[in-house]
């Protein structure tokens, strides 16, 4: 399987989603091939577990604002669309189609926009890390910013594994 290079993005910290100070949020636009499959769930969940990932989720993307401060996260389309904003309020918006994988460091806000009905993503987590939902408050801005800071980086690119472009482009972040 040739290897997508991902579109990668830095968001700013806009007082409210923390976003990541160091590493970029990738976007592997068809990052895993779907055609053809009458099953693209299980494709994605195999990627995800092959390259180290777990904790995994089948669901839709939440229309309120959110970020996870103790773990990074990929999240892979497996059925309809959706227009996700990523960054906070001052992101980027970006369309989803089946296949497609979004990288998000932690920290990086997102918010579903628009969805088709049929919207299907799944997600996971790297080894490292503990979930955590934090949805842009005052209250927990301070602490999530430290936390954010300690996150490691992951061993594996959820989509390619050892070799993958996560690798690369963010062990340069390492401390």
């Amino acid at each position: 399987m040739p290897i997508v290079a991902p579109q990668t993005f830095m968001f700013a910290d806009d007082g409210s989603i923390p976003n990541n100070p160091r590493l970029p949020f990738l976007y592997y636009r068809a990052g895993i091939d779907l055609v053809g499959t009458p099953d693209p769930e299980s494709v994605i969940e195999q990627a995800f577990t092959r390259n180290g990932w777990g904790e995994m989720w089948r669901n839709g993307i939440d229309q309120y604002a959110q970020y996870h401060s103790m773990t990074h996260e990929v999240m892979a389309v497996a059925r309809g669309r959706a227009r996700v904003r990523f960054g906070g309020a001052q992101g980027e918006e970006i369309s989803l189609t089946p296949g497609d994988v979004v990288v998000l460091p932690a920290g990086t806000g997102h918010q579903c926009v628009w969805a088709t009905l049929e919207l299907m993503v799944l997600g996971a987590y790297p080894k490292t890390g503990r979930y955590d939902l934090c949805r842009g408050s005052k209250a927990e801005y301070a602490r999530a910013v430290e936390a954010i800071a300690k996150v490691p980086v992951p061993d594996t690119d959820p989509v390619y594994g050892a070799d993958g472009p996560l690798n690369a482009l963010w062990r340069g972040f390492t401390r």
